[in-house]
């Protein structure tokens, strides 16, 4: 099936705004992801006909509340292809979760000397909490290199394993560099040694279909805004069995059996690991953004968004000066760049005066940017909404600041 693009975009009111006089062109999308109408009238639905809180109340509201909340709980775990819903924690994002991770996974199964293997791409919230677990516990940290084309090297991956490896924490596609890494291999090598598996998947989902089952990860996170749904949420999913074991990351109501002073008692999952009042009406936003991608298909949108990608890298390529950073085979809907000598907060500026939205600096990635020796990129990040003349409008732009400098 092929999408209506414009019908997309219709979507999207956003789109339609100006900047500084100009039509927004707006390739931030890794960042943060623009909202559908449908989004943004579900997040508004709640607070204007159900506001009540969850799980706790014997009042319409309350039930009903309770009732979308779990809807779009069921929502994620058909989408990831999860087992159970009650594998399926919320969060405030993918940082959280992975914090949640770093803690409760931590404490059950981290001891001294143990080690934890991430990559040289992580994004920062992939790489310090796991700094501060390792401090904690007094664990080590292993890193595994990459190439020049920003692929990983799978064989220094496969030696870094060993007996005291106890979790792989690595992400789906670079926020930075767009490469997709062979996940599959990945949790094959690992579990072949015993160790499982965390993938950090904020940059996956929107993208390509992710199916927890036929991976057989053992952990998954991603953030709802990122997949146009609301800020401030996100998923974790864990394995049963590893989620029953790990001890709870906060304390405080819903997360509980039972108190004294004596002795507290648990709840069960997926209720251990989500104290307090949840972001309701944002999760339920969330389940409507899914809503929205599962219409649209994911196929649809992975063939539609490497056309753009492989059209985008192409005409990037037509730029005197251009130079890519990160030249994988298996790419997804990323590209960071540099354009002779200009400083990519010069021209991301400017071409912001153009209307055009990009990203520009580390991009939350430093260890990549010391990889490369550079003090960051250009980057232009795509989304189902996006197109080629878009990506035209970017190029022109680009060419009118190159000459400006030079």
């Amino acid at each position: 099936m092929s999408l209506d693009i414009q019908h997309i975009r219709g979507q999207f009111p956003i789109l339609h705004t100006e900047v500084y006089g100009k039509p927004l062109v707006y390739f931030d999308n890794a960042a943060t992801t623009h909202k559908p109408a449908r989004v943004v009238n579900k997040v508004n639905e709640i607070y204007h006909t159900l506001n009540s809180n969850i799980h706790r109340g014997v009042h319409y509201l309350s039930n009903q509340a309770t009732l979308a909340y779990e809807e779009a709980r069921k929502k994620v775990q058909l989408f990831v292809n999860a087992p159970n819903s009650h594998e399926i924690i919320f969060t405030s994002g993918a940082t959280a979760a992975i914090n949640l991770m770093a803690t409760s996974f931590g404490d059950t199964y981290i001891k001294e000397g143990d080690e934890v293997i991430i990559s040289t791409m992580e994004h920062h919230s992939n790489i310090v909490p796991w700094q501060l677990m390792c401090k904690r516990k007094k664990a080590v940290l292993k890193v595994i290199p990459l190439f020049e084309n920003g692929e990983l090297d799978m064989q220094a991956f496969e030696n870094l394993l060993s007996e005291k490896t106890k979790l792989v924490s690595v992400a789906y596609v670079s926020n930075s560099l767009g490469t997709v890494n062979a996940i599959p291999e990945i949790i094959e090598k690992a579990h072949s040694n015993n160790t499982p598996v965390m993938v950090d998947a904020a940059q996956a989902v929107q993208h390509l279909n992710v199916d927890v089952q036929e991976l057989d990860v053992d952990f998954l996170v991603f953030s709802g805004h990122k997949i146009y749904g609301p800020t401030g949420t996100g998923v974790l999913y864990g394995k049963e069995k590893y989620l029953n074991e790990m001890e709870p990351w906060q304390g405080g109501g819903e997360m509980i059996k039972s108190v004294s002073f004596e002795e507290t008692t648990y709840n069960e999952l997926p209720f251990k690991f989500e104290a307090g009042t949840p972001n309701i009406a944002g999760v339920v936003g969330l389940g409507e953004a899914i809503d929205f991608v599962s219409e649209l298909g994911l196929d649809n949108i992975a063939a539609y968004e490497h056309e753009l990608l492989q059209y985008a890298t192409a005409r990037l390529n037509e730029i005197e000066g251009m130079r890519i950073i990160g030249t994988a085979n298996n790419k997804s809907s990323v590209i960071s760049f540099l354009v002779k000598e200009i400083h990519p907060f010069d021209l991301g500026t400017m071409l912001d005066k153009m209307g055009i939205a990009i990203r520009t600096g580390h991009h939350c990635a430093q260890p990549v940017m010391d990889f490369y020796k550079i003090p960051g990129t250009m980057r232009a990040s795509l989304a189902v909404y996006n197109t080629k003349e878009e990506i035209d409008k970017l190029v022109d732009g680009i060419n009118k600041v190159a000459v400006l400098f030079g």
